[in-house]
């Protein structure tokens, strides 16, 4: 199983490099050739979008995973429930689009609604068939989506907006994206499907109350663009949005492939409680000591990364990326959460958890906006994330017993290493000016990111010798050296 989740994080940790890659030329592309405006409109419609859509989420791959032998009708429901959901979503979503044009002022919002409509009743005709592969340990299908709807969207979104320099850029990016992902799904894994509604009940029993917590969750994350767009307008959201992708960016792509590989690699664990805690730790030690670097140089880099990356209109974003960077990067410490009480089925204590973190988060978050606009928003998301992380950890406690302590244990050299890290970084750049000059200032970034990722290694590995040598990132990162080296002598 090792070797196969090795493997797997392999082909995801490619998948990720290659998207990123992608999502770092549009976002300096699109940043430069569009407005905060053109961002914020399209993010006006994205946001109600992703909020009903997940209100109606199905969670049937979840499902599919979790199954101990689903069989072929098994996935002709799953494939008629998301036909028939997507299909009701993008009509509907489609259909509203003069009500919620006239609600913003704003005609253009018609013809974004009914663009997005359409995206999202295709995304309902994917091929749920390549979960099968996911329950085998097999992600490199994973790889083939990711890359095949990114490189489609990006290079559409280019022409467009080298053509038109107007948001139908960014929509005409997300319909080619769609296309491309179902399209390929079908090559990924042969299946022919069909309309049927038999042991659609045996699916939804795992996926009920999963869905009701994905409502729950999508609503609490959304509520604040909802209130940016609603009450400080649209390039206030433009400016916001792109802060919060960018913010997000260094943690989410750094750690996604193993965070993907955890659900089905945990699943199979699941009946030796000793061997899925172990799992677990290791697991957790390692997405910390990979995103709290990544999120934190982020933060500390904000200033040159914005002016650099998104140009001088962009400046306002430079204070979400440095709060919301730091968030995102002590989120990780408590996200393992998720896959592991999908692998014991718990899908309830999921939804109570969704439904505890709302009923804190949405007070914190109106308070902020009331008290300091933006600004209030963002340090209530600091806020109320802290809390959130709590509320996951109480929860692994109760999974498993690791109690709050011990999850802390397991990321303590990561944390006092990215405090040293962060220190050292924000003293060098006062000492050391960027300069003017695209050049001088990509050469500068790098060498601060340099400085910091050594201090980080140098301190990990200190304090790893010191306190014995135990199993953790250090061992997975050593025994990764060494069998690179032995393929590269042989």
């Amino acid at each position: 199983m090792k070797g196969k989740l090795a493997k797997g994080v392999v082909w995801l940790g490619g998948a990720k490099i290659l998207v990123n890659i992608l999502s770092l030329s549009s976002t300096l592309v699109l940043a430069r050739l569009l407005t905060p405006e053109d961002f914020g409109l399209v993010a006006i419609a994205t946001t109600l979008l992703a909020i009903i859509a997940a209100m109606t989420e199905l969670s049937l791959a979840a499902a599919l995973i979790h199954h101990k032998e689903p069989t072929e009708a098994h996935f002709h429901a799953a494939w008629t429930l998301n036909v028939l959901r997507a299909t009701f979503i993008g009509a509907v979503f489609g259909a509203s689009g003069p009500l919620v044009a006239d609600f913003y002022r704003d005609p253009r919002l018609t013809g974004i609604m009914v663009t997005l409509g359409i995206s999202v009743a295709l995304s309902g005709f994917g091929n749920p068939k390549i979960t099968v592969r996911t329950r085998n340990l097999e992600f490199w299908q994973e790889f083939v989506v990711a890359v095949t709807q990114k490189l489609l969207a990006f290079a559409v979104g280019l022409i467009l907006a080298l053509v038109y320099r107007s948001y139908w850029a960014l929509l005409g990016a997300t319909l080619a994206g769609q296309v491309g992902a179902v399209v390929v799904s079908y090559f990924i894994y042969p299946y022919r499907p069909r309309f049927s509604v038999k042991n659609v009940k045996d699916l939804w029993s795992f996926s009920m109350w999963l869905t009701l917590g994905q409502a729950i969750k999508t609503l609490n994350w959304k509520l604040d663009h909802l209130l940016v767009g609603t009450y400080l307008g649209q390039q206030a959201l433009g400016t916001y949005t792109v802060g919060d992708n960018l913010a997000g960016m260094a943690t989410r792509e750094t750690t996604g492939p193993i965070q993907q590989t955890l659900f089905p690699g945990l699943r199979s664990v699941a009946h030796d409680p000793v061997q899925l805690r172990r799992t677990y730790q290791r697991a957790q030690a390692l997405i910390s000591a990979i995103a709290l670097p990544a999120g934190f140089c982020c933060a500390v880099l904000a200033e040159p990364l914005v002016r650099l990356i998104l140009g001088p209109k962009w400046i306002g974003a430079v204070l979400i990326v440095q709060v919301l960077g730091c968030v995102f990067a002590l989120q990780t410490i408590s996200s393992t959460a998720q896959p592991l009480a999908l692998a014991k089925g718990e899908t309830r204590l999921l939804f109570r958890r969704d439904l505890l973190n709302f009923l804190v988060r949405v007070p914190i978050v109106v308070t902020g906006m009331l008290l300091a606009g933006l600004t209030g928003i963002v340090f209530a998301r600091m806020l109320s994330s802290l809390i959130g992380g709590s509320v996951e950890m109480k929860l692994v406690e109760r999974l498993i017993g690791l109690s709050l302590t011990q999850q802390l244990r397991n990321s303590v050299r990561s944390l006092v290493s990215v405090s040293l890290m962060s220190l050292t970084m924000l003293g060098a750049t006062q000492l050391l000016s960027a300069g003017d000059g695209w050049l001088r200032q990509t050469l500068h970034l790098f060498a601060m990111a340099g400085i910091g990722i050594a201090i980080y290694a140098a301190s990990h590995f200190s304090m790893w010798r010191l306190m014995g040598r135990p199993v953790g990132p250090e061992t997975d990162f050593l025994s990764m050296v060494e069998k690179l080296r032995d393929k590269l002598r042989s």
